[in-house]
């Protein structure tokens, strides 16, 4: 494509977004919303990429996964969000969201692995828990005798006689993040299905018992901001926080993780999907905004390259467990021919 064809495109993509809200033109800076986790190290990325290139560094936001997926599929136009973060795929709902509202071309960007970890001040006494004893403290029902009934459990004894007799007191994250969606997914559910009773449950039961939080006060939601997780418990020696591995890492001399099922947390375990809690990292684009939002194809470009998630590269050095190489060439090449995303690979 020529020069002058190349304009032509660039301006009718601008002039059928701009349709959308006139005054919104004026934004010349990537948004970026979504995931609390992908947050510091997309925030790693838009650093660089601000320094390195003549692009304005993209404003981002940590509206956790959910929260960001909403934002993200409201519609075409810049008053609307460019790129969004997930600490999980994107729902088949959230992308029929996105084509109801003509937000039909996204690319999917698979950038690595991550795992929730139970963590507590190092003065703390550290558990060992299996996630069949995690769901009997953390789920919203649990058996009794054969039936279920909304959790009595006070204490972690109560669990179990091996476990601290103290108080069940987690915090953790809000509904809107993706990591509370793993957490419930795989590490309620499965701890759920360890028990017996669980065999009887259908579809939906399984769905309203086995991945529910209770809501008694023994679960706290804390926010979008797992820094703040970090800090209360680094001042509660009671208190046991859930989220996600790289805010272990950042603080591995303040704080400690629990076993689960017998294992340490490890980014190796964690890469090779043997820690029990282990999940997949992602960032989707609107592909309308690529050529209107000035950067957005050079940045993608930095986020998958090698300087950034190769073996010694930068987002490594913060605590993301990068793809192996074969998986990182796969994305550097959706990088540069942007492919769209299909429902059915999200079924």
């Amino acid at each position: 494509m020529n020069t002058l064809k190349k304009a032509f495109a660039t301006f009718a993509l601008a002039g059928s977004v701009a349709g959308v809200s006139a005054p919104a033109m004026a934004r010349d800076t990537i948004s970026i919303v979504g995931s609390s986790t992908v947050y510091p190290f997309a925030t790693v990325v838009a650093e660089r990429f601000g320094t390195k290139t003549d692009f304005r560094t993209p404003k981002l936001e940590s509206t956790g996964s959910g929260g960001g997926m909403k934002l993200f599929c409201q519609g075409i136009g810049t008053q609307h969000p460019d790129i969004t973060n997930a600490s999980r795929r994107m729902k088949a709902s959230e992308f029929d969201l996105c084509q109801k509202n003509g937000v039909a071309d996204i690319t999917e960007f698979r950038i690595g692995s991550d795992g929730i970890v139970i963590a507590s001040s190092k003065e703390a006494e550290n558990l060992e828990l299996t996630l069949e004893q995690l769901f009997l403290a953390l789920g919203a029902k649990v058996p009794v005798n054969g039936e279920w009934v909304v959790n009595p459990n006070k204490n972690w004894s109560d669990v179990d006689a091996s476990l601290p007799n103290k108080p069940i007191r987690v915090m953790g994250p809000p509904p809107t993040s993706g990591t509370r969606d793993s957490f419930n997914e795989l590490a309620l559910a499965a701890g759920c299905d360890a028990l017996p009773e669980a065999k009887d449950l259908n579809e939906d039961q399984h769905k309203t018992i086995c991945e529910s939080v209770r809501e008694d006060g023994a679960f706290i939601e804390a926010g979008e901001n797992d820094n703040l997780i970090v800090q209360k418990l680094i001042g509660d020696t009671g208190m046991y926080g859930v989220f996600g591995y790289s805010f272990l890492e950042e603080n591995v001399d303040r704080l400690q993780a629990a076993t689960l099922n017998g294992m340490i947390p490890t980014a190796e375990a964690i890469a090779s999907d043997d820690y029990p809690v282990a999940r997949s990292l992602f960032f989707y684009v609107k592909k309308a905004h690529v050529g209107v939002i000035p950067g957005m194809q050079d940045f993608v470009s930095e986020f998958t390259s090698n300087a950034a998630m190769g073996r010694n590269g930068y987002l490594k050095d913060v605590g993301l467990i990068v793809p192996p190489r074969d998986q990182l060439m796969n994305l550097m090449d959706k990088a540069e021919t942007m492919p769209n995303l299909t429902k059915e690979e999200l079924m």
